[in-house]
């Protein structure tokens, strides 16, 4: 296994849930990485999906301290490297290109990229690559298809994101294979914007029992 690959690991293992977050108000940043702290998921991804989310990105670096935070939707080498120098912990990428393995070729921060064939599995695996996204996970046959890449593909742990609730959570963490699952279900859009902290701290708690 890979020195990026324990180092990521380092980063996720032992936290059942990584909450996939949008921020659509920079001004959010900041306490909603502490209300899922405070629950305790301190390892969040703040998706590339809005305006603000580098500099969501760079806010909660500077002001939360124990908060693992990676950058997610990342599509290429460009936004690897913005990402990158906005200060994330991890790079996380819906699928798997030669541009974004290059990129994270050079450096430190880690590549956690999406893979949901045999042969994207495989080719992350060649590049060193041990942990993947499963993405999207329930829409590519979900606890089926990762049963079934357990044994061929027995040196691969995943990361299932994509349709992962608080309902499926716990059968996609029973698997061998699955080291934690993406999910945005601990900090909903509606009580984000109604800035309702405390609820999604009690959400985070919840989901940080599940067991992995």
């Amino acid at each position: 296994m890979t020195s990026k690959t324990e180092k990521l690991l380092s980063l996720l293992n032992g936290q059942p849930v990584i909450p996939v977050l949008k921020i659509a108000n920079v001004a959010d940043a900041v306490p909603l990485a502490r209300a899922l702290s405070r629950g305790g998921l301190r390892a969040i991804e703040i998706t590339l999906r809005t305006a603000d989310a580098l500099e969501a990105i760079r806010r909660v670096a500077a002001e939360v301290e124990d908060a693992v935070f990676g950058a997610g939707t990342i599509l290429d080498a460009k936004q690897f490297d913005e990402a990158a120098a906005a200060g994330s912990k991890f790079i996380v990428s819906p699928g798997i290109t030669r541009e974004l393995l290059d990129a994270a070729k050079d450096s430190p921060v880690p590549l956690l990229p999406g893979a949901i064939t045999p042969g994207e599995i495989m080719a992350a695996r060649e590049a060193g690559l041990r942990f993947l996204k499963f993405f999207p996970a329930e829409q590519s046959g979900g606890i089926a298809s990762l049963k079934a890449f357990a044994s061929p593909l027995a040196d691969v742990k995943f990361c299932p994101t994509g349709g992962i609730t608080a309902r499926n959570a716990a059968d996609y963490l029973g698997l061998p294979n699955v080291i934690c699952v993406g999910g945005s279900w601990v900090a909903p859009d509606d009580l984000i914007k109604a800035g309702r902290w405390d609820e999604i701290e009690a959400l985070a708690r919840e989901a940080s029992k599940l067991k992995t």
